[in-house]
């Protein structure tokens, strides 16, 4: 059987404007500064971790933290230019590695050309429809002689109508020059929770008979998965309750939280999303880093063999393998968007948590199971779990283990073979007796161990 790329993606997500350190704001002004390239210095580390996509956040042109785009046109001067962007994604495929941008189509900048516009000609603008809840009745919090709808009342995002059919054509044909120009292969849904769903139906039809693989996936907090990803609208959405459950059950000793989760989503029979490859992660651009968030960082450990095992696609946030700390100030993300040199990311305290990463990414690429098979718990207490992934002939089990000592474990396997291999801890032997596998589990660590017939 065939599968689409992504259903085999790990994924690295990079903030470029943070990671590239550009400044702040943009003041439209200065020479373009090819920062963008410093990715290509990070592909060997990221080919080592089994990166086959990037996730790029917003790069092209934008008032300050790209969320809010001045012009879908042209890639922010503060990472270069157009044939900066080209290069670079044509360095990527030549080493295998995709590249899905973020699509940020909900709001622009005030100083998007369109909305400049209506500041100055108003009612006379042939603007006025392409902004959500525009009223010249009163004004805005900006002053402005009209009101209008900001994304989650942040008046700097103004909402775009994209219900307006010229909204629509001028976005699409955006994507369209970022899919023959410069060749990506998917798109990241900003705000997809609140995005008009026909409007995404449309932009799903339309890239599809541009490239047909093309990926799409929206950014979800909460609900139903379902409403946004399926057959006629996105691929997948981020796995938002997973990300907390991810966390929560090791801090929490509770183990039963994220089996929970995950036997609801994914169990092969009854599983609410079995069959979607849903975006996972354990931290990203909007939240705290999983090491500043994680009462114990011997959990980093579990938490990674999780990520990389349970169904769906992990991704890993950039720095996240060193077990790189960060937490959002009063009204700042910049310590979840920093800077970072790659020469330097040895030195940090959580330094050989990549090695464990690279294990376990392995791991992931070898195993058809771990990559597109079934879910099924076997053994839930609150500080070990188990599970068994199912695909074709192969049979692979993971059990990780939250205490800081060593646990033995119980797992009821009767139908399953009589010895298993663990891939993760030097191909260890152990055999089932009488339908039931006794075992060891390493301290903050486990098993993944797979059914040998």
């Amino acid at each position: 059987m065939t599968h689409a790329w992504y259903e085999e993606s790990v994924f690295y997500h990079i903030y470029p404007l943070g990671f590239c350190g550009a400044p702040e704001h943009n003041d439209y002004h200065s020479q373009n500064k090819e920062r963008l390239f410093k990715i290509c210095e990070w592909i060997p580390h990221m080919k080592a971790l089994g990166i086959n996509t990037v996730y790029l956040g917003p790069i092209f042109e934008s008032e300050s933290h790209g969320y809010d785009t001045v012009n879908y046109f042209e890639l922010d001067r503060r990472l270069g230019t157009n044939e900066t962007l080209k290069q670079l994604i044509k360095h990527l495929h030549q080493h295998d590695i995709r590249v899905v941008l973020d699509g940020v189509f909900n709001h622009v900048s005030r100083d998007f050309f369109a909305f400049q516009d209506l500041q100055q000609h108003q009612q006379h603008s042939i603007f006025t429809e392409w902004f959500c809840e525009i009223n010249f009745q009163q004004r805005s919090p900006f002053g402005d002689p009209f009101s209008y709808e900001g994304w989650n009342d942040h008046f700097n995002l103004v909402k775009l109508n994209v219900t307006n059919p010229q909204v629509e054509e001028h976005l699409f044909k955006a994507v369209r020059l970022w899919i023959e120009e410069f060749e990506i292969d998917g798109l990241r849904l900003d705000v997809a929770d609140v995005l008009n769903k026909q409007f995404m139906k449309r932009l799903a039809s339309y890239t599809k008979k541009i490239k047909k693989d093309f990926w799409l996936m929206g950014e979800v907090i909460h609900g139903d998965y379902t409403q946004w990803a399926n057959p006629d609208m996105l691929h997948a959405t981020t796995n938002y309750e997973c990300y907390k459950g991810l966390y929560s059950s090791h801090n929490d000793h509770n183990y039963f939280e994220i089996a929970y989760s995950l036997n609801r989503l994914f169990n092969q029979e009854h599983g609410i999303y079995r069959g979607l490859y849903l975006y996972n992660f354990a931290d990203n651009h909007d939240v705290n880093r999983v090491a500043s968030t994680l009462h114990d960082p011997a959990h980093l450990y579990p938490l990674y063999i999780l990520l990389f095992t349970i169904p769906g696609v992990p991704s890993l946030y950039y720095g996240s393998e060193w077990g790189l700390e960060g937490e959002r100030q009063h009204n700042s993300e910049h310590n979840l968007r920093p800077e970072l040199q790659l020469e330097s990311m040895g030195t940090q305290k959580h330094a050989d948590l990549r090695a464990a990463i690279i294990h376990i990414s392995y791991l992931r690429q070898q195993s058809p199971a771990l990559q597109h098979g079934t879910y099924q718990q076997l053994f839930v207490a609150s500080e070990q779990f188990a599970f068994l992934r199912q695909y074709e002939q192969e049979k692979i089990i993971v059990v990780v283990n939250a205490c800081q000592q060593p646990v033995t474990v119980h797992i009821p396997i009767a139908v399953l073979g009589q010895t298993v291999l663990d891939l993760l801890n030097h191909r260890q032997c152990f055999q089932c007796h009488h339908g039931e596998l006794s075992l060891e589990i390493p301290g903050c660590w486990g098993r993944v161990l797979k059914v040998l017939e």
